[in-house]
């Protein structure tokens, strides 16, 4: 069980780091998650903050930090 949670782990460090890397080129943050479309995936807004989803299905990856959604 510990393999696969550190792959998961591993997994989300790589969409935090595409998404924080997007974010920083993107003028706005409409272009932002547009940029991240084309790599399939979404940020869904929610009161406990925003979420990384992938498209189509929209699966949680993970939740996304106040300093990368600013």
């Amino acid at each position: 069980m510990s393999i696969i949670f550190g792959q998961e782990q591993f997994a989300e460090a790589h969409v935090l780091d595409l998404v924080s890397r997007e974010r920083s080129q993107a003028l706005s943050r409409r272009e932002w998650k547009h940029r991240l479309a084309g790599y399939g995936y979404s940020i869904r807004e929610t009161e406990a903050g925003d979420i990384v989803e992938t498209l189509p299905h929209r699966v949680p990856v993970c939740k996304l930090p106040a300093d990368v959604a600013a």
